[in-house]
């Protein structure tokens, strides 16, 4: 009898062992709490439609409590900036569009309202895992923040307690430091400025001394030019062409 063809696994050609193999029941299982889930979605949905209320969908159970907001919002994060939108985006709230855009909810506002009242709104908390109900403070956690609140008013009392003396003298301290810092600056500005003059007129004096004739005659009281000149390496100076007569 011919030898039996073996596959690329290195089994009979009629060998499916190497297939995943599922197992029914486990997955039938499964469709039923899928479908038994989808049911109860639909009757909430549909009491809620009843009642005139909007459905948010249930908290899941590792989803945080609302705390106060550690942080000010940023109203100013995208000014002055440009964004590509896809086209038609202006339309509705539905999909990212030139706003504000909330991920977690896929929503875009136009004003600062509209994202204010998203932040806090149960359908932002539910997307971002957390619930509408807030923590209470024990009583420990009541008397820890009144002793901080304490020891930050004590903190401030020390500042205030200077005298007038003591107060005025930091104060002038800290207004000569403004002074020197200004004074700083403005020396800084003038020296760029006379550097850059000079740059100037030692380019326009190399510019006429390539393209014009040679200098015949320099007055003699003109020291200040026949100084420069020897400074800047020049053999030449930089006096007047014009004849004496």
């Amino acid at each position: 009898m011919a030898d039996e063809k073996k596959n690329a696994y290195g089994g009979g050609s009629s060998d499916t062992s190497f297939r995943r193999t599922w197992d029914r029941a486990e997955w039938a299982e499964k469709a039923k709490e899928r479908e038994s889930s989808e049911r109860t979605e639909a009757k909430a949905r549909y009491e809620a439609k009843a009642a005139g209320k909007k459905y948010y969908g249930p908290t899941p159970d590792d989803a945080e409590m609302i705390s106060a907001r550690r942080e000010r919002i940023n109203f100013e994060e995208n000014l002055n900036k440009t964004t590509l939108v896809p086209a038609g985006a202006g339309v509705g709230k539905r999909g990212r569009s030139a706003g504000f855009y909330c991920e977690a909810c896929d929503l875009t506002f136009k004003d600062s309202l509209q994202w204010v009242d998203h932040l806090n709104s149960k359908q932002h908390l539910n997307a971002t895992g957390r619930t509408g109900e807030v923590l209470k403070a024990s009583l420990e956690e009541v008397l820890q923040r009144l002793e901080w609140l304490k020891a930050r008013k004590r903190e401030e009392e020390k500042g205030e307690g200077l005298d007038l003396k003591e107060r005025l003298r930091i104060r002038a301290e800290e207004e000569e430091k403004v002074r020197a810092e200004k004074r700083e600056k403005r020396k800084e500005l003038r020296k760029r400025k006379r550097a850059a003059i000079v740059k100037k007129e030692v380019d326009e004096e190399i510019k006429r001394a390539a393209s014009g004739p040679a200098v015949e005659e320099v007055e003699e009281d003109d020291e200040d030019a026949i100084a420069m000149a020897r400074m800047m390496g020049f053999s030449g100076s930089f006096g007047t062409t014009k004849k004496k007569n």
